[in-house]
């Protein structure tokens, strides 16, 4: 089994699922090592013997993959760099695909491409051609030597690309144990997929990234700046630590929590700015920011465990 990196709850209305979190991607990239080229043996990034604690010199090391115990095999620079991919300046669309056929655990890191060269036309036409076709493009690029997979994403006025992980480096599910899939393998009864799509249905919004912000780090934030404006500027209040989110109730009785969820929000009677008659905001969406700020808090704190830890 992978190593847990947190645990918490998934969370709508009044159910809650607790879960896991786990690594779903690995690096997969080639792991080069100095070594000294007259023992092999590995060399410190001061260029310092591992064995003998000696400094050596820069002509004396070497580059080697490590394969088995205490075994390298050693490359030349000339070696690495004959493998290095030959197209560095363009970007290759290999195929164009549905964008929801790529799962996100697949997305690594986002860029924005803008036309230079009086290529705005033709940059327009591929944006506009993608959002009419409903489609993405698939091509490798080379940035800073290394080859990578990435999906040409329209968005908004710009044109994205956005890194993919390659199918090496996804780690598969199948170590974990999960819930058959199917409703019917799950034990799920018709009724209660039915009132968990209506909460759903209920709870559904517009993607607004404005109303998402990073609450812990803008609060350690603010601490650091009310510290250095005091000339405090040597330690720092350790933050309290909020109860882990997997504490919550047991999930006894799946269809009872589904209609208490929707009996909740249909009686809560609001108005299109999100107020009740009462003026005061839905309780759903205190508690939601309440959930934010609770699993922020826990998953901050287990981040600090494990790097104390490690």
């Amino acid at each position: 089994m992978p190593r847990t990196l947190w645990k918490g709850a998934i969370s709508f209305g009044l159910v809650h699922i607790p879960v896991g979190l786990y690594p779903a991607s690995q690096e997969d990239d080639i792991d080069f090592d100095w070594l000294d080229k007259r023992t092999l043996d590995p060399v410190g990034y001061k260029r310092i013997n591992k064995r003998t604690g000696k400094e050596i010199t820069k002509e004396h090391i070497v580059k080697g993959v490590a394969r088995g115990q205490g075994q390298y095999v050693v490359l030349s620079d000339d070696e690495i760099r004959n493998a290095y991919p030959k197209t560095t300046q363009t970007i290759e669309i290999e195929a164009f695909v549905r964008a929801g056929d790529i799962p996100f655990v697949y997305l690594e890191r986002p860029y924005y491409l803008a036309p230079i060269n009086k290529g705005d036309k033709v940059y327009a036409l591929l944006r506009e051609t993608l959002l009419s076709a409903g489609r993405i493009g698939l091509a490798r690029v080379v940035i800073q030597t290394k080859q990578h997979l990435a999906a040409l994403v329209p968005a908004g006025p710009a044109l994205m690309l956005n890194t993919l992980r390659w199918p090496s480096e996804i780690r598969s599910w199948e170590e974990l144990k999960l819930p058959a899939e199917g409703s019917k393998a799950a034990g799920i009864k018709p009724s209660e997929l039915d009132m968990a799509k209506a909460l759903v249905d209920d709870m559904s919004q517009d993607w607004q990234p404005e109303h998402y912000r990073n609450e812990f780090r803008d609060a350690v934030m603010a601490l650091v700046d009310q510290k250095h404006e005091a000339g405090d500027v040597h330690e720092v209040t350790p933050q309290e630590q909020a109860d882990e989110a997997g504490k919550a109730s047991n999930v006894i009785d799946l269809t009872e929590l589904l209609k208490r969820s929707l009996a909740g929000k249909k009686g809560q009677g609001n108005d299109d700015k999100g107020e009740s008659a009462s003026g005061r905001k839905p309780a759903v969406k205190k508690a939601a920011t309440a959930r934010k700020r609770s699993a922020a808090s826990a998953g901050a704190a287990t981040d600090k465990k494990r790097k104390a830890s490690s």
